[in-house]
């Protein structure tokens, strides 16, 4: 049993969870309603095997993190780490790659191979910037960020991509699919922003363990304010991106989405105050979770469209 729960902290259940989430409402919620008329055969099935090769890939992806970070971890989460100290090593290698592999080949009936290749391909590719990030990326500057945040909206995109293929995403083959476009990169963008601004902060949380094994992260190299403004920088996008979408859903008279994007507006405006205000690690560890809540809420708002579509 203690091994069993070791497992899951060490793949970060909950995000697993939040990630087949993400995808579930995409598929049920926006895909389905835009394209009730056209009925594709094996459509469930093949989503189904995208999936779970999302989960897989993300989990594999967590465990190579805690094991390249077991001396970073001893500093900034003695408490929460698992490998090493309930998973042995060698153990967490082989489920990483157990995992990896299983993603990679899920991809292949999920994406309409060989039509497809090229999602195999990229989901390979995550498989591998997944390892070069925990060995490399993540202690240098930005490019550890920007990646983990590309990965993030690519739970999105390869769902839009798996439907139509890149040289028809603007095409005319049904009626709805420049709608389903922006639907795809309105929410891949949103979960790309959310996931800058919560790397930023939880480097500013990891400070101490960070500098100590040699990481060249923002706050390390550029200071705790420079940080700040950056991450201020990505709220005002955010808040200025909700604006936006409010004005455009008001047109349709759609109240329960309106009041609903209000409350992210009003969300994201106390993150850009506590932000303003935090000067401890756990002051950022705090706006951490209130970005990851933020982004939560903004998934659900699928279930909304649901209704509207």
């Amino acid at each position: 049993m203690r091994l069993t729960a070791a497992f899951f902290r060490m793949v970060r259940l909950p995000n697993l969870v939040f990630v087949a989430l993400t995808q579930i409402l995409f598929q049920y919620c926006i895909y389905k309603p835009l394209f009730a008329d056209a009925h594709v055969p094996g459509d469930d099935r093949r989503f189904i095997w995208l999936l779970l090769a999302s989960v897989f890939i993300t989990a594999a992806g967590y465990i190579i993190n805690d094991y390249f970070d077991i001396n970073i971890d001893e500093v900034n989460k003695p408490k929460r780490m698992v490998v090493d100290k309930v998973i042995h090593r060698r153990w967490a290698l082989v489920w990483h790659g157990m995992l990896s592999l299983a993603g990679v080949i899920l991809t292949i009936p999920a994406v309409s191979f060989p039509d497809k290749w090229y999602l195999v391909v990229a989901n390979a590719g995550c498989v591998i910037v997944l390892w070069f990030y925990s060995t490399t990326f993540k202690r240098q500057l930005l490019i550890g960020n920007i990646l983990i945040a590309a990965l993030t909206s690519w739970t999105i995109l390869v769902l839009f991509f798996s439907k139509f293929s890149p040289a028809d995403a603007f095409g005319a083959v049904h009626v709805n699919q420049a709608k389903f476009f922006r639907f795809a990169f309105l929410y891949a963008g949103f979960a790309f922003i959310c996931s800058v601004i919560r790397e930023a902060v939880k480097d500013v949380e990891d400070m101490d363990g960070d500098a100590r094994y040699g990481c060249r992260t923002m706050p390390i190299v550029w200071g705790v304010n420079v940080t700040r403004v950056y991450v201020a920088i990505w709220l005002v996008i955010l808040i200025a991106l909700l604006g936006i979408v409010q004005v455009y859903i008001l047109q349709f008279r759609w109240w329960l989405a309106t009041a609903y994007c209000c409350l992210l507006l009003i969300q994201s405006l106390l993150l850009f105050r506590g932000l303003l205000r935090a000067s401890s690690a756990e002051d950022f560890g705090r706006l951490s979770s209130q970005t990851k809540w933020l982004m939560l809420a903004g998934i659900l708002s699928m279930l909304l469209f649901y209704i509207y579509l």
